[in-house]
């Protein structure tokens, strides 16, 4: 009921935030002879929309299935927004809202959100056994060579912050969260352009595998410096579509 509500309230305020942005092009409107106030035409006014479900700066509500945004580089946000529009990520409230922007509106919602910075939230409880979240930590760092799963850190960074232009960030996270996104990918209900490294990553991983991860970036705190890495800062060890196309 919960997570209804606020589909509700995220798709009323979208609207909202719509009307808004569009109301500085058409003429104003007079009440008893006063002209009325045009709406502000900033893009803060424009992500209204996004704020019920994703905080007013992007920075994540307590809602385990609502992704912090802020921060991430604008390349990712974009490709996400590109795929809830045209249905390689399926949220219906998501591809409801989206469906109707062009690619340069979309363009500038992710950069917006890319440029916040608002603070990270202190890390949630764990709530695994510390044989899952050691086995979490080993798969983040080292991956399992055996299995050919490659680390996370060897494409989303060594501080887990993401690289530019289109790696994305895993801290802020909530556990529940990243393991639905680890699930949407193995099963094919979240995919990406060709090549889908993410799918191939995934397709490796046990149920636990994903629990453990989950848990252990979920239990990392912010480090000093969030930024994403400068693009090429390291050799990915897959080729992944997102980051090239």
């Amino acid at each position: 009921m919960a997570q209804r509500s606020a589909r509700i309230a995220c798709s009323a305020l979208f609207a909202f935030g719509s009307i808004a942005a569009f109301a500085a092009d058409a003429p104003p409107a007079t009440a008893a002879g006063a002209p009325l106030e045009r709406a502000p035409d900033t893009m803060q006014a424009r992500v209204m929309g996004c704020a019920t479900c994703h905080g007013a700066h992007g920075e994540g509500t307590g809602n385990d299935y609502f992704p912090r945004l802020s921060g991430k580089p604008a390349g990712y946000l974009y490709n996400q927004l590109l795929a809830f529009r045209d249905g390689r990520r399926k949220y219906p409230p998501m591809n409801y809202l989206l469906a109707y922007l062009p690619d340069a509106y979309l363009k500038q919602i992710a950069d917006y959100f890319a440029a916040e910075r608002p603070p990270f939230p202190q890390p949630g409880p764990v709530t695994v056994d510390a044989r899952t979240l050691d086995l979490g930590k080993t798969l983040v760092m080292k991956g399992d060579p055996s299995r050919k799963v490659p680390a996370c850190v060897s494409c989303h960074g060594a501080s887990m912050t993401g690289m530019e232009p289109a790696i994305p960030g895993l801290l802020g996270l909530h556990a529940d969260y990243i393991s639905a996104q680890l699930g949407a990918w193995r099963y094919g209900t979240r995919t990406t352009v060709a090549l889908d490294c993410m799918r191939q990553v995934s397709q490796l991983l046990s149920e636990r595998d994903i629990t453990a991860i989950s848990a252990y970036l979920a239990s990392l705190p912010a480090p000093a410096n969030p930024t994403p890495v400068a693009a090429g800062s390291f050799k990915m060890p897959l080729a992944c579509g997102s980051v090239h196309n």
